[in-house]
Formats: structure tokens, sequence, C-alpha cells
């Protein structure tokens, strides 16, 4: 439940749009971000995909990274 999986979509260095595994949802930061977040979110099938991430990669990787040595 640690676990948090975060997706940032970045334009000349200012991070635009960010998908939290958390929040379940993208948020926009900049009045283009925004835009984006809301296209994004209408989209359950991309939302699901975003959040299915979590346990494809973090949760794949989770004993590579703290396993038993």
């Amino acid at each position: 439940k640690d676990i948090e999986y975060i997706r940032s979509y970045y334009y000349n260095k200012l991070e635009v749009t960010r998908f939290d595994s958390n929040v379940g949802k993208f948020v926009g930061y900049t009045e283009f971000g925004v835009k984006q977040a809301e296209y994004f979110n209408n989209n359950p099938s991309y939302i699901a995909s975003e959040a299915a991430q979590r346990e494809a990669y973090c949760l794949h990787n989770i004993g590579i990274w703290y396993g038993n040595p």
C-alpha cells in the first residue's frame, strides 16, 4: 500500500500533467495540462491502464529493489 506509481508529462522542463496511482486520475498543473488531464480522465480505459501499471511495474519490481540479498 506504500507503493505509488506516478507518470508525469513535461514540456520545457515544466510539469504539465501527472497521473498518481493514489489519486487515481490525472491532474493538470498548467492551462494546457488541465485540458489534457480532463481529456485523459474522460477515457476510462486509459485510466484503468495507468492504474494497472502500479501492479505491473511497481509491485513486480519491488522484490528486485527491496528483496533479500
